[in-house]
Parts: structure tokens; C-alpha cells; sequence
């Protein structure tokens, strides 16, 4: 973690230093929402239901595991569902851009990337998450949208909220940016849907997630797998994730010999001199990126998402809620 980034979850009276640009920051997304509620700028709808995955806090609360379950999940149910993304990271002339399994991080970004080897279904990066949407719509015929990231993206329309929260870090200090972590105030907390909590205690009200660990599998040939438990000697461990240290505790919970350590931004252009040539444990968000140039000890970690009974159940009913009424307003 940055210095500041530490400061968001342990008590520091120097973090007061920011209240100027917290107050800033606080005016400027206050003064959007105004412009959004009052109609100045244009909230609109799309040609079926849209579920947002989001969440009001910076780092890896585990929105992409959940997206990928909840569109195997509704799969299952019968429905073909479609991803849209913002690409973060990746810089692509042109949009909408449809994203496959071999699709160039530098140009769709990272997790399109790892979200895409695990679904069966359309996904699509835009910054402009509307036209993204309506191209999942148009071109691949999906029939509900999971939007990921934009709980923060007024302008699409959206039925279905679902807040991603960190279990264990929460809400940190409970500040907005940059004095805390928050992207909005926790009054937004209480006008989501559901809140599904990563790990740690579920309050009432939220719905547990844990993320199940699978076999390891080598970056440069992902054909091979292993148990975590065949590691015979020590390995260094590295994330490129907004929560490094989730990764290195579930390593150590798995009685891992780690030796080193290495923590790097989330989204970290990756390059060959970056990681050592040595038994090396990733996170696979950070593989996708390192696969160009990896050597044959890199490994990485897959996870997905479990979600409760309780929560599918609820969601489900909700999703069949909507599409009646919009068969009625049709």
C-alpha cells in the first residue's frame, strides 16, 4: 500500500491535511448527482434489464469474480446475458470493442481480459457503458446486461444494483476520497439493492461471497496445473491488485513457504524485469499480462466466486419482476 492508502484504514490526524480536496472532490460528484436527478443530464435506458456491479469503495473488493459467477449463474437460469465494461487500462481506437480470451490487455484492459476466458458470453468495453450496452443488445442479441464497474455511471440506466464490499477492510475510515476510500458517502450503501460482502461477517442484510481457490496453473503453459499443495520449495508471491494483501494471507491460509513479497499497483503494466526468474505465485488478473514474456516457474492462482442460496433465490425473483413488467410496458 501507499502511504496514503495505509492511512485510509488506520487512524492518522495527518490524513486531515486533505479535507480541501475531500470537500472538492465531494462538491464535484455532488453537483453530477444534482445535474442527473434534476434531468440537466440525461440518465437512459436500454432495450433490456441492466444489473450494476459496483462498488463505492477503491481496491479489489472482488467485482470481477462476481460478475463472472452471476453471468454463469444466469446462464443457467435460461438467459443470455452480456457484459459491459469500462476496459480500465486499456487504450483502443476505437469503441465499442468486442473482447475474446486472446484479446491485447493494452487495449481492452486486464480484467475484460480474465473476466472473457471464464464466460460464455458476449462482453464488450466502452467508456461509453450506453453504446456498449446497446451493442450487446443489437450485434449479440443478449437479453440482460451485467454492467461492470458503474455504480457511479448515472447515465445508463440500471435496475438492479449490486455493491461489492471488502469483508475484512470495509469502508476503511469512512472518509471520501482522497482522506478515505470512499467513492461516495455511505448514505449510498442504503440505496443499492443487494450488498454482497467478500469475505469476513455478513450483517444483516448483506450476502456473503467466498472465493474458492482452484488448481494452479502455469502462465506460460496453461495446460499444466498443480495443487498448491505440490509446491515442494519456497515462492515469491505478486499481485498487481488493489488489495495485495488479500491474495498473500489466502497463499499463507494454504501454508505457502512465501520467501518475498512483491506488491505492485492495481492495473501495473507488467513488464519481463518486474518479476524474478524464480517459483513465482500471481494473481491470474495479473497473468493475462504476463503471459508475452513468462517463464515456465510462473504460476497463478485462480478463484471464483460462491455465492449464497438466499441471494440467487432473491435476485432471481427480482430479475423475473422486472422483465414482466417490461413485457407489460411493451
Amino acid at each position: 500500500m501507499s502511504w496514503l492508502e495505509k492511512r485510509w484504514y488506520a487512524p492518522d490526524i495527518l490524513i486531515w491535511l486533505l479535507l480541501p480536496l475531500t470537500l472538492l472532490f465531494w462538491l464535484v460528484s455532488a453537483t453530477r448527482r444534482l445535474l442527473f436527478r434534476l434531468g440537466v443530464k440525461a440518465t437512459e435506458k436500454v432495450a433490456a434489464p441492466v444489473i450494476v456491479v459496483g462498488n463505492i469503495s477503491v481496491g479489489g473488493n472482488g467485482k470481477t469474480p462476481l460478475v463472472i459467477r452471476l453471468c454463469q449463474w444466469l446462464k443457467q437460469q435460461g438467459y443470455h446475458p452480456g457484459v459491459v465494461s469500462r476496459g480500465y487500462g486499456g487504450k483502443s481506437p476505437h469503441y465499442p470493442l468486442t473482447v475474446e480470451a486472446n484479446s491485447d490487455p493494452k487495449l481492452v484492459g486486464d480484467e475484460p481480459v480474465l473476466m472473457r476466458q471464464h464466460l460464455g458470453c458476449p462482453l464488450v468495453v466502452d467508456p461509453d457503458r450506453v453504446r456498449g450496452a446497446q451493442a450487446l443488445i443489437d450485434q449479440y442479441q443478449c437479453d440482460i446486461i451485467v454492467c461492470d464497474d458503474g455504480l457511479q455511471h448515472y447515465r445508463l440506466h440500471r435496475d438492479i444494483e449490486i455493491l461489492v464490499m471488502d469483508g475484512e477492510r470495509r469502508h476503511g475510515n469512512g472518509y471520501l476520497l482522497p482522506m478515505g476510500p470512499l467513492r461516495e458517502g455511505l448514505w449510498r450503501a442504503q440505496n443499492v439493492d443487494f450488498i454482497v460482502v467478500n469475505g469476513g461477517l455478513a450483517r444483516p442484510g448483506e450476502h456473503l461471497m467466498s472465493l474458492e481457490p482452484g488448481q494452479l496453473v502455469n502462465v506460460k503453459y496453461p495446460s499444466q496445473t498443480q495443487s498448491i499443495s505440490e509446491l515442494k520449495r519456497p515462492a515469491i508471491a505478486v499481485a498487481g491488485i488493489g488489495n495485495p494483501q488479500r491474495f498473500f494471507k489466502t497463499l499463507s491460509a494454504r501454508r505457502v513457504k512465501i520467501k518475498d513479497t512483491l506488491s505492485f499497483p492495481d492495473h501495473h503494466p507488467f513488464q519481463e524485469a518486474d518479476i524474478p526468474d524464480d517459483l513465482v505465485l500471481m494473481t491470474e488478473k495479473d497473468a493475462v499480462k504476463c503471459r508475452p514474456f513468462a517463464k515456465s516457474q510462473w504460476w497463478y492462482l485462480p478463484v471464483s466466486a460462491k455465492l449464497t442460496e438466499q441471494f440467487k433465490q432473491q435476485l432471481l425473483a427480482k430479475i423475473e419482476l422486472i422483465s414482466k413488467e417490461q413485457r407489460r410496458g411493451l
